[in-house]
């Protein structure tokens, strides 16, 4: 029989490629568009894709995990066409709602003046929710392969669309723009439109799921499923509070200059607002290998841990998961730290405003490890389905950002916002894990994890200490300390007394 460890690690591989490939090349949207855009208006890109973000977890409504659990007791393509059916219902209602007050919800977030853009963000969103329990079957029949090829499609032609239209045609698309949505808008209107485009393109891509799409509510099903996913809303909605209410936030809770300084800048408060979130925002797409990582484990795992859950050796299985699972967070941890020195140019070139956002970066990362932990952790309260729990835990998390949120960044800046990550993981991560071990107990290696912790961040203060060497040298003493990391790790996993029959 197959070792599972190794099947969740090439599962693992697999949806990396879906995951990994995608992300990184739309990473490299990042240091195009801080070429393209200043800081403000990368500002502006960064706040509408949190709002994005925000509502896609509402019009999915906990369907995906909903969708995993429950073809695991009914007939899949049952459950599909009633989750999808779901879905879609909900879409339609927003789209219909949005519409008439599109405008309004504009003038709330003070974008009075580009309506046009909150409109094409619904879109976004709609047709991304109306994407998900298709992309979720594709995992649920471990079509890893064509799961992939459709990610990799759908970046590859955002970016396309986005070199065409900002670099090799702007003045055309400038003028399109104009004659559409009137002169006050810009070429940022043609990041969303290029979102647009590649979405309408996945939907085209999954028509093998949908095209098996029979439309149902079947209320013996529904009842039971809208019970489970609505904690599971709860969760996934105070989950992107904690994660996107930053890109909301900081605008409005950042301190403003006094005008003398404003006027040294030749900028407006709003103005400076923003630039503070683009620097932000941008910074924070250092930790986009953590995330990566932390994606491609969630696709890969929730089916995996699901139908591992019947297995009496299962609590060692979910052990050993968490072990290797923070292993490879502090490699990852430790690999972007120790280039930061390459990876800078990532976020403009020197002497650009956004370089001074550098500071955040390890603490991200590390909080993006944390959120990888809780989502670990998570499995104790989704197999017992006591899904209200993570809802209690959410809302604790979110209840410790936005306390961080609107007592340090008018002090610190967005300085505060990366804390607040940081503050409002750990403590998840804390209560979820006591909590956890009540009602399902798991073996978790605690004392070994907290050693490759210790070994991780002594690596990290070293490098830390030879900022004044020659690039070259800094280079290589620090891969040297990368490859120790691996050394130490293999040498100690040999004799890692957990084991998985």
């Amino acid at each position: 029989m197959k070792n599972p460890i190794k099947a969740l690690a090439g599962q693992t591989v697999i949806y990396g490629l879906g995951t990994i490939v995608p992300r990184l090349l739309n990473y490299l949207l990042t240091p195009f568009y801080v070429r393209v855009f200043v800081s403000g208006e990368y500002g502006q890109i960064s706040e509408l894709y949190a709002w994005i973000a925000l509502l896609l977890a509402v019009l999915t409504f906990g369907m995906e995990t909903t969708f995993f659990r429950f073809s695991q007791k009914e007939d899949s393509s049952k459950v599909f066409n009633n989750a999808e059916t779901i879905v879609l219902l909900i879409t339609t209602l927003f789209l219909l709602f949005y519409c008439f007050f599109y405008k309004s919800f504009a003038a709330l977030i003070h974008y009075e003046f580009n309506t046009h853009y909150v409109l094409l963000l619904g879109i976004i969103v709609a047709i991304d929710a109306a994407a998900a329990i298709p992309f979720a079957m594709l995992r649920k029949e471990n079509k890893a392969g064509r799961f992939s090829l459709i990610k990799t499609i759908n970046v590859l032609t955002n970016i396309f669309c986005n070199i065409l239209f900002l670099v090799i045609i702007p003045e055309k698309s400038m003028m399109i723009a104009e004659s559409i949505f009137g002169e006050q808008t810009s070429l940022l209107i043609w990041v969303f439109i290029s979102n647009i485009i590649a979405s309408l393109l996945n939907l085209i891509l999954l028509f093998p799921q949908l095209s098996k799409l029979r439309l149902s509510l079947n209320k013996d099903l529904i009842v039971p499923m809208l019970r489970y996913s609505f904690p599971i809303l709860l969760i996934s909605l105070v989950g992107m509070v904690n994660e996107v209410a930053d890109k909301i936030l900081i605008k409005y809770l950042v301190s403003i200059p006094d005008e003398a300084t404003l006027l040294s800048m030749n900028i407006t408060g709003e103005e400076y607002a923003m630039q503070q979130l683009g620097i932000y925002s941008a910074n924070f797409k250092l930790g986009v290998l953590m995330t990566i990582f932390i994606q491609m484990f969630r696709f890969a795992s929730e089916p995996f841990f699901f139908s591992h859950a019947k297995d009496r050796n299962a609590p060692n299985l979910y052990a050993k998961v968490m072990t290797y699972f923070v292993i490879f967070c502090l490699l990852i941890f430790l690999g972007v730290m120790f280039y930061m020195d390459i990876l800078q140019h990532f976020v403009g070139r020197n002497g650009s405003d956004y370089r001074e956002g550098l500071r955040i970066v390890p603490i991200i990362l590390i909080a993006n490890m944390l959120y990888g932990i809780v989502f670990n952790l998570s499995i104790w309260f989704k197999l017992s389905d006591k899904t209200y729990y993570g809802t209690i835990i959410a809302i604790i998390g979110s209840i410790v950002t936005l306390i961080c949120f609107f007592t340090l960044i008018p002090k610190i800046g967005y300085m505060g916002a990366a804390i607040a990550h940081l503050a409002c993981y750990i403590v998840m991560m804390l209560v979820s894990y006591f909590w956890g071990q009540r009602v399902l107990p798991i073996p978790y290696q605690i004392g070994r994890i907290t050693i490759y912790c210790i070994i991780a961040f002594a690596l990290f203060i070293v490098s830390n200490m030879i900022i004044d060497f020659n690039i070259v040298l800094k280079l290589t003493i620090n891969t040297l300390m990368l490859i120790s990391y691996i050394a130490i790790v293999y040498v100690l996993e040999r004799k890692n007394p957990l084991k998985i029959e």
